[in-house]
């Protein structure tokens, strides 16, 4: 059993985690931008957490390039272009394509049989309109394909980048609920067919999908005011 202090240390570091997928989520989803400060007060009020675990967290994410520290003012997020998002995707893409690929001869019959019923309980989420029910399927769905891979070397990395999908604010995205119902038949009926490079294009398709998606949407909230988007440094 770890020391008492340890524990303490593991919760703090889970919150922390938690914190700066809260503050991803807000940037990724353009509720907050570059110009615009982070209130420590409020995220830690809209969480229900103290200043200390947003203060860490925004160290955190500052130390990944995510937020900028401005002197005697406070955190705001780095720029953030539309090359950035897309790399992000590209690169979610290209890990997940190769995911799927590989789970193509490893799922089984049972593993078809939990995506099937995995994306029959996300169709009748996004025809109930519950975008909870929506995000906790699609996030199985993945996760099924991600472990039948047999890769975790390769299912972290992914992991890593998909931390950059504004998850928590999905329902916000127009037309990316849709796309998750959709894009998986193309998903599954290539996973049921064995065929791996299908899988492979598919899922591509499927995140690049998303991608756009999130573009689109960041545009149409004039998330770059008029700018192209460009990095410029």
């Amino acid at each position: 059993m770890a020391p008492p202090g340890d524990r303490a240390l593991g919760r703090r570091r889970q919150l922390g985690d938690e914190v700066a997928a809260y503050v991803r989520d807000l940037i990724m989803s353009g509720q907050v931008r570059h110009g615009e400060f982070l209130r420590l007060e409020r995220i830690a009020e809209d969480l229900g957490v103290s200043v200390t675990p947003v203060r860490e967290a925004l160290l955190s994410l500052r130390g990944e390039g995510f937020v900028t520290l401005e002197p005697r003012r406070g955190f705001m997020p780095a720029p953030l272009t539309r090359q950035d998002v897309q790399d992000l995707f590209e690169a979610q893409a290209y890990l997940a394509g190769e995911l799927a690929s590989r789970a193509s001869g490893h799922l089984g019959a049972d593993g078809l049989a939990a995506l099937g019923r995995t994306q029959e309980r996300l169709e009748r989420a996004s025809e109930a309109g519950d975008p909870e029910g929506v995000e906790r399927a699609n996030h199985e769905f993945h996760r099924v394909i991600n472990l039948a891979a047999r890769s975790p070397k390769t299912a972290w990395l992914l992991q890593l980048v998909v931390r950059y999908a504004p998850r928590r604010f999905y329902a916000s995205i127009h037309g990316w609920n849709r796309a998750s119902v959709d894009d998986h038949h193309q998903v599954l009926a290539a996973l049921r067919a064995g065929d791996a490079e299908a899988a492979r294009q598919a899922m591509g398709a499927h995140i690049r999908h998303a991608g756009t998606l999130l573009v689109a949407h960041l545009e149409g909230q004039g998330f770059w005011n008029g700018d192209d988007g460009r990095d410029r440094s």
